[in-house]
């Protein structure tokens, strides 16, 4: 949990910030802009991780991970493009034919794109504590979040566990030369994880954690909302009553959501700590909302978001203007001075 970024920005400011940054990878193929916007949310990630915590997998070092095994598939298994590299036998398998630059470039430029997701995910994840996240799911839901976040904690926990144990066995005088040697790791390991698993019982066991049971009559309006819908899909898809299909989809819809917040209201929920807006939010917010605002608006610069290297290899377009609000994801940096 970083304390500080708990204090500064609004957990829903940290969830636009990260729609934003998630359009503005989606809606371009320029590499230069690709490039930009992973080079800024690595420095956002870097500056969001807590203090003492370890560095986590850097997103430059994945970055070039993934543009190296992109472009490499896209280059055997695209055989399209101008510019020939060399030529495989045209009797082998998916592979054979022409290796092209044009489909090297697209394939690096798409390992790109999932460098800069992770990226912005990772910025994200360092900068919202579990429980901020936890928050924004609807009560409805609120037990089934509490699990997947006990889940997704759970594999740091035991790797930092595995970490620790196999520090002590190496203080013991063990020598880790095969992987037969690891065997000694993995009892403790298990017997740490099943008191974990049980300390974690009896703390939710002693909170009341899902006491409160969704009544019989909720469950049965779910079910059927659900069940309305699916068959409103299958008058408008299959048999074609397209009027009567999206009639029974809406009253389906209407019951389920009827029945979700009911039991959101039988979830009593209360909070230790309580978010509010500042100064630091209309920030962050202003910066996002000028990158957004670039993105989407036609202006000049617009054009230059789009790019293929095919049928022919060229320099992509580069407004500096473009590059310049796409900095806007920044901000959150400015809510940090003094805090570190």
């Amino acid at each position: 949990m970083n304390p500080s970024s708990t204090l500064l920005l609004h957990p829903l400011t940290w969830v636009t910030w990260l729609v934003v940054a998630i359009t503005a990878i989606t809606l371009t193929r320029n590499p230069f802009y690709l490039l930009t916007l992973l080079l800024l949310l690595a420095l956002v990630a870097e500056v969001e991780r807590p203090l003492g915590q370890m560095r986590p997998l850097d997103p430059i070092l994945f970055a070039a991970f993934t543009m190296a095994i992109g472009g490499v598939f896209n280059l055997l298994t695209v055989h399209y493009g101008d510019t020939v590299i060399f030529h495989l036998p045209a009797n082998w398998p998916l592979l054979g034919g022409p290796l092209t630059m044009e489909a090297l470039v697209f394939g690096m430029t798409n390992g790109l794109v999932i460098g800069a997701l992770i990226a912005a995910f990772g910025a994200f994840g360092a900068a919202m504590p579990v429980g901020a996240l936890l928050r924004l799911v609807p009560r409805a839901f609120y037990p089934l979040a509490v699990v997947v976040a006990i889940a997704v904690t759970y594999v740091p926990l035991t790797l930092r566990h595995a970490r620790q144990i196999r520090e002590a066995q190496q203080l013991r005088g063990l020598q880790f030369r095969t992987w037969r040697d690891s065997l000694p790791l993995l009892l403790p390991l298990l017997i740490g994880g099943l008191e974990r698993a049980l300390q974690l019982a009896e703390a939710l066991a002693a909170r009341g954690f899902a006491a409160d049971q969704v009544p019989k009559r909720l469950r049965l309006l779910l079910v059927a909302g659900l069940a309305c819908l699916f068959a409103g899909l299958l008058l408008r898809i299959v048999w074609g009553y397209a009027l009567l299909g999206a009639g029974i989809m809406v009253a389906g819809g209407l019951l389920a959501f009827m029945s979700l917040r009911a039991a959101g209201r039988r979830s009593r929920r209360s909070h230790y700590r309580h978010y509010t807006w500042g100064r630091n939010d209309a920030l962050v917010l202003a910066g996002a909302t000028l990158t957004f605002a670039a993105l989407l608006l036609p202006w000049s610069g617009s054009g230059s978001l789009f790019y293929t290297p095919y049928p022919t290899l060229h320099v992509p377009a580069f407004e500096p203007l473009m590059a310049l609000l796409l900095l806007g994801l920044l901000a959150p940096l400015l809510t940090r001075s003094g805090v570190r």
